[in-house]
């Protein structure tokens, strides 16, 4: 198998795996933070398959999509094209967004932002937001805690089997401070019964809470909340998902 069937075959996976992901938890964070959805302009940072986009779009946002992988963006369009959606997809890193500001919203979900390998690639990519948003704008994304880089993904190997689709993923500490790489072999059962593999890997890496802070103050946010684990409830020490919303 080439690589490009490779990364189309992950795309494809990446929606059944990602099933369980809340994402309508997302949309009421963005409702609550923007006052509303309908008719706001929304960029979705590291969007993927559209998953999210989609949903902002049917709850009435004009949404533009960006992401590095066009296996991705591909799946991203079809699926807006099937419910007859009008969102605009581009092929983008995100640390190079620019441009006039016309954004009401800015969104990075689902630890999109820790595939970034540095801190001036996450400033770089908090600069371009801001440049993006307009005056009173809402940037809101989440990360790994430094927990669950360090502690939590030490655990592995995990592994997962639906019956139709099946991954060994073996985890091992990164280079970086707060880093992890992961390789993960897919295992999809075709039509004869028989299971085709191929296989990821993948690098992410976290920084702690106040780094976080600094940075986005550094791009001229003011932060406005910061919380954990898909709770009201300021992050502790074993918290995994960390949420911030900033406001420009």
């Amino acid at each position: 198998m080439d690589n490009k069937e490779a990364y189309t075959d992950f795309a494809l996976v990446y929606d059944e795996l990602m099933i369980d992901i809340p994402y309508e938890a997302y949309v009421e964070l963005i409702s609550l933070a923007a006052d509303g959805i309908k008719e706001k302009k929304i960029i979705d940072v590291g969007c993927g398959t559209g998953l999210l986009s989609v949903k902002l779009s049917k709850a009435g946002a004009f949404v533009t999509g960006i992401d590095l992988s066009k296996d991705m963006l591909n799946v991203a369009e079809k699926r807006a094209n099937d419910l007859s959606l009008d969102i605009d997809f581009k092929k983008m890193p995100m640390q190079e967004i620019e441009g006039a500001e016309q954004f009401d919203v800015a969104v990075i979900a689902i630890d999109s932002l820790n595939y970034l390998p540095d801190r001036e690639s996450v400033l770089d990519t908090f600069n371009g937001i801001h440049s993006v948003l307009r005056k009173g704008g809402v940037l809101i994304f989440d990360v790994h805690s430094t927990f669950k880089t360090d502690v939590i993904f030490m655990e592995g190997p995990f592994t997962f089997d639906n019956d139709r689709i099946a991954y060994i993923w073996h985890t091992e500490e990164g280079d970086e401070e707060h880093s992890v790489m992961s390789e993960l072999s897919f295992f999809v059962k075709e039509d004869s019964g028989l299971y085709r593999r191929f296989d990821e890997r993948h690098q992410q890496r976290t920084f702690h809470v106040y780094e976080y802070v600094d940075l986005l103050q550094d791009a001229g946010f003011t932060m406005e909340r910061i919380f954990a684990d898909w709770e009201d409830e300021p992050p502790h020490e074993e918290s995994e998902r960390i949420f911030f919303q900033a406001r420009k």
